[in-house]
């Protein structure tokens, strides 16, 4: 119902991509969700001093300008509030992103380009708990989002 819609969460979405921004915040927005969305990693930190006690839900982009990667964004925000969730989504393989360190434990990866119907689930995933360290990438989304939704 409408009541349940409403209580979707807020969800911060750090993406330096102007287009791809705006369709993730579309597309949330569209499915019930509050979406906060920022440029760089330094803007996002903006907005979770205002909103922190509200944001369930990080989607970051691994790469972002102004000397702050996603990585070191959800590191410092994990720090804050251990349970957020969070999604990094990249245009290199999880093979690439993880020679830099593995990611958080319980945080998901998201292979751009990536379908919205894909980012949805993922993010429901994400915030119903389930165990959610799915990799999507673009050749075996099918499998992925198979696992997720077990």
């Amino acid at each position: 119902g409408r009541r349940l819609r409403d209580q979707r969460g807020l969800v911060l979405v750090a993406e330096d991509e102007p287009d791809l921004r705006k369709l993730v915040s579309t597309v949330l927005t569209r499915h019930g969700y509050r979406v906060l969305a920022a440029e760089s990693g330094v803007r996002a930190l903006e907005l979770w001093a205002k909103h922190s006690g509200d944001i369930q839900l990080l989607l970051t982009d691994m790469v972002m300008p102004n000397g702050m990667s996603g990585r070191e964004l959800a590191d410092q925000l994990l720090t804050k509030k251990p349970n957020l969730k969070v999604i990094f989504s990249s245009g290199y393989n999880r093979d690439m992103v993880e020679k830099g360190g593995s990611l958080p434990g319980g945080s998901a990866f998201l292979a751009k380009p990536y379908p919205p119907d894909k980012l949805l689930r993922l993010v429901r995933d994400s915030l119903d708990d389930r165990e959610n360290t799915a990799f999507l990438s673009k050749t075996d989304l099918a499998n992925a989002a198979a696992e997720a939704s077990r």
